[in-house]
């Protein structure tokens, strides 16, 4: 363990448990535009900005305005269905507290848009524990680029060894890799399987109250 660790969540899948939400919203807004995909490979393409993704299902079809539009009318599709859903990872709330007694610094790095990063922040009341948000529209290269993990860390001013991320995606473990740091892997919504290829998960857990979690404080 570093000595004096940092905190780095990714968001969706990682603090809370809607990336079928997203999965879903996606599946139908691609398939009313022709793409006949299933829901197994929408779950494969979801990372990344939106725009990216917009653009490896269709390439070259649309406009930036046309996919700046898509992406909000998902958005706003997915907050609508998930709302009544919105909550914290089991334990995180704990954890969290826990990471703020211990002086651990703290930094959401996300592929999400603003728009969704304060759907969340705001509507579980969370902002207070992360001073660095770096959302989509903050980096050039999403992950699996070490972008996004590398500027929370210099934001946050901790090297980039002492970062711990907390993910749910291979590519953003892959990403953390890339960056130089350790991570957490949520099994929100992918099996330790598909983890295989990376050597720089520290464990596995369903949730926050995995007891595993505690060594991260000694």
């Amino acid at each position: 363990m570093p000595n004096n660790p940092a905190f780095l969540f990714d968001l969706n899948g990682t603090m809370i448990d809607d990336m079928q939400y997203h999965i879903k919203a996606w599946h139908g807004i691609l398939n009313s535009l022709g793409a006949n995909i299933s829901m197994e490979q929408m779950k494969e393409e979801c990372y990344g900005k939106n725009n990216e993704l917009l653009d490896r299902i269709f390439p070259g079809r649309f406009s930036e305005e046309e996919k700046n539009r898509m992406s909000y009318e998902k958005e706003t599709a997915y907050q609508a269905a998930f709302r009544p859903m919105l909550k914290l990872l089991p334990g995180l709330h704990g954890f969290l507290n826990k990471a703020n007694k211990a002086s651990i610094p703290m930094a959401i790095g996300s592929a999400a848009i603003m728009y969704n990063i304060d759907f969340v922040l705001d509507g579980l009341q969370i902002r207070s524990h992360f001073p660095v948000v770096v959302s989509a529209e903050q980096v050039l290269n999403s992950k699996p680029d070490p972008e996004t993990y590398l500027k929370c860390a210099d934001q946050l001013g901790i090297p980039y060894g002492d970062c711990i991320v907390f993910e749910d995606a291979p590519k953003g473990v892959e990403a953390a890799a890339r960056a130089g740091m350790q991570t957490v892997v949520l099994t929100t919504l992918h099996t330790k399987e598909e983890f295989s290829n990376y050597g720089n998960i520290r464990c596995f857990v369903n949730d926050y109250t995995d007891p595993q979690l505690d060594q991260l404080f000694s």
